[in-house]
């Protein structure tokens, strides 16, 4: 007979919370429920499938990605270092704003970022 669990019984055994683990189903993350209730009116799901379903999310290993998946993470890389550049040149825009005397609020739209990092970003 297969062992049937409740969603707090797969959350348990994937180490998430019970919200966690419905999301995960919802998205098509996780295996989807038995198509019987159990006698309470709760979904089921089969024990063993969810055991040899590949978790999604924090912990889940990379092993297993293949060379277009790492080709796309070196491209996240690439982005992250560009974003670097670009917030170092914002800052030295800023400061030099600041030293011919415009105004934070002008700046800051200009440079697309609120008011309160542009104080945060001229006070280092």
């Amino acid at each position: 007979m297969t062992q049937r669990w409740t969603s707090a019984e797969c959350a348990a055994a994937w180490g998430v919370k019970p919200a966690t683990w419905l999301g995960y189903v919802s998205r098509g993350q996780a295996p989807q429920p038995l198509p019987e209730p159990d006698d309470q009116g709760r979904r089921l799901w089969d024990a063993d499938e969810v055991r040899g379903f590949p978790r999604p999310g924090a912990g889940r290993s990379r092993s297993g990605a293949g060379p277009e998946a790492e080709a796309l993470l070196g491209q996240m890389r690439e982005v992250a270092d560009r974003m670097e550049e670009l917030r170092a040149r914002q800052r030295e825009l800023l400061s030099a704003g600041k030293r011919q005397g415009l105004e934070i609020s002008a700046m800051a739209k200009a440079l697309g970022i609120s008011r309160q990092t542009a104080y945060g970003w001229l006070a280092d």
